[in-house]
């Protein structure tokens, strides 16, 4: 009985988060050690479908790089990185848009459909939901000096035309969209995930963006973990980059959540998605976790 009266008070402490999401947009970039892990990507995808069928509005943007790097590999190509980008030649380019759209993204819309959920695949080439245009490689000489060069066909977003997004949604379905641009020409361009998110929650007027990651949050103290940071101000930003508690990979994390408020998303979060149903434990509950971006 104890058990039951308190799965009773979950729901209840959970009802005014459902009255106040419902109807609005969430953007999640599904990626990391949730994308890897059997039992975290059932709990993500479990997420994602009681979401839609309490009337919130989940777009799933996910990422693929170790997948890529795998199948690169078993193909005997190298991979090389210039200032945290893929160098990705055409050949590269072939492999990157297969595992991605042909293979990732399927896997994931097969995934809600068997747990009774609804969903659609895209890539940026549908109906030219990403236009891109071509990214230049950054990176820093012995001198200090930054160096630009050409890394392929790296993009960056130009423009989100997000019309086939709302569609699928009004039409009742989950879209799941793989980072693969458009250029001009109709090549092919491979986008940094997070900041496709960033750009489809802008385009979209989301109402939240989420980023699962494979860490709890940002630290003031990556050492102490009581000294997580739960909520960021976007002009705390800056200092936290200067001062080093923003650091690496967290930056271009960081930034994407600061670009997306900035452009009108009401709250941005990076959350462990090491944690079972990390995103229930942030819309539904009254303590949330993670790091919580907000103007």
């Amino acid at each position: 009985m104890n058990n039951a009266v308190e799965k009773a008070n979950v729901l209840i402490e959970a009802l005014p988060y459902i009255r106040k999401f419902y109807g609005k947009t969430v953007v999640i970039k599904y990626g990391g050690h949730a994308m890897i892990n059997d039992e975290l990507k059932q709990a993500v995808i479990k997420d994602v479908i009681l979401m839609k069928l309490i009337g919130i509005n989940p777009v799933i943007v996910h990422g693929g790089g170790p997948e890529i790097t795998d199948m690169l590999k078993r193909l005997n190509i190298p991979s090389q990185f210039v200032g945290g980008c893929r160098v990705t030649d055409p050949a590269t380019m072939e492999i990157v848009e297969m595992v991605l759209v042909g293979k990732i993204n399927k896997e994931i819309v097969a995934l809600i459909n068997r747990h009774g959920g609804k969903a659609v695949g895209l890539s940026g080439k549908d109906a030219n939901l990403i236009q891109a245009v071509r990214k230049m490689g950054k990176s820093i000489d012995n001198e200090g000096k930054e160096l630009l060069q050409d890394i392929g066909f790296v993009g960056d977003v130009e423009k989100i035309n997000p019309e086939i997004i709302q569609t699928v949604i009004n039409e009742g379905y989950i879209p799941v969209v793989a980072p693969v641009g458009v250029g001009a020409e109709g090549e092919s361009y491979n986008i940094n995930a997070d900041y496709v998110a960033g750009e489809i929650a802008i385009a979209l007027k989301a109402d939240k963006l989420i980023l699962l990651t494979d860490v709890e949050g940002i630290f003031e103290d990556y050492n102490n973990k009581d000294t997580l940071i739960s909520e960021l101000k976007l002009d705390q930003v800056n200092e936290k980059i200067t001062s080093g508690v923003i650091s690496g990979g967290m930056i271009p994390k960081v930034e994407c959540c600061v670009r997306a408020v900035e452009g009108g998303v009401t709250t941005t979060h990076i959350l462990d998605g090491r944690i079972p149903h990390s995103i229930l434990l942030e819309i539904f509950t009254d303590r949330g976790i993670g790091t919580m971006v907000v103007r």
